[in-house]
């Protein structure tokens, strides 16, 4: 007897649309369930909608897409990118195919990290969309691996293709007076030992492996570009060592209709 085998994954519990660990590149922890908890946050934070029209920055290989397959309606519509191509094509193969309205596509950016032979620099790229046409942007572990000058330009793109009061939700490691201390008495998970510009990184040799921001810092740009943060920031766990969720620093905001 022949069985599909998407129906084998579901009757074994092994979904198909699950990546092998093999080619998981987007960090620890469990990626099923990092992706459950990222989708209850978008909806209780950012009040996603089950219609809206969602870009996903850096969609890596699918971990906030999978769930969101049984969120989005027919109404709704996803747009991943990413500058990692081999993370791309798998979404591809793996997702497009069985929903129709998720949508992935490589950028050849450069990282010193993850793309170290891109064609374009961050600080130049535009996204390749229309402006006003999301509801709805996120990016998890994206500006941790950002360079300021990169950042900016990723935020004012953030800025341009959000239609007006849609939302953003946005990963960081936020410098406050209560992380810097925990860092400096060595009970954070990691040690940001390093200047380089107006970031802190763990590593002086590739910058972009984590950075760290004062809170100051972007809370002015977000403001900068018309970005008002929904209070409070939602700290994380990475300064405190405990284990608890959510591991970075979650940043919500709306843009702003009087801008």
């Amino acid at each position: 007897y022949y069985f599909p085998s998407d129906l084998i994954a579901r009757l074994t519990g092994r979904d198909s649309m699950t990546p092998p660990r093999s080619m998981i590149f987007v960090g620890d922890g469990d990626f099923v369930k990092i992706g459950q908890e990222f989708k209850t946050y978008f909806v209780e934070l950012a009040d996603l909608q089950p219609s809206d029209r969602v870009l996903d920055v850096g969609s890596g290989i699918g971990r906030m897409a999978i769930p969101l397959t049984n969120y989005l309606s027919q109404e709704g519509e996803y747009w991943g990118f990413d500058i990692v191509e081999k993370g791309v094509e798998w979404c591809q193969d793996h997702i497009s195919p069985r929903f129709r309205n998720f949508h992935f596509q490589h950028s050849d950016v450069y990282n010193k990290l993850y793309n170290p032979n891109g064609r374009i620099q961050a600080q130049n790229f535009q996204f390749p969309f229309a402006n006003e046409s999301f509801d709805f942007v996120l990016l998890t572990s994206v500006f941790t691996h950002m360079l300021p000058s990169d950042l900016e330009n990723y935020l004012s793109e953030i800025a341009r293709v959000l239609k007006t009061e849609g939302k953003c939700l946005i990963t960081f490691f936020l410098l406050t007076e209560a992380s810097e201390e925990l860092v400096r008495s060595g009970h954070s998970t990691l040690d940001f030992g390093f200047k380089v510009g107006a970031c802190l990184t763990i590593d002086e040799s590739t910058p972009e492996k984590a950075v760290a921001y004062k809170q100051e810092f972007v809370e002015r740009l977000f403001g900068q570009y018309g970005l008002k943060i929904n209070q409070p920031i939602h700290h994380g766990s990475w300064c405190k060592g405990d284990g608890s969720l959510p591991y970075q620093d979650l940043v919500v905001a709306t843009k702003d209709s009087t801008l």
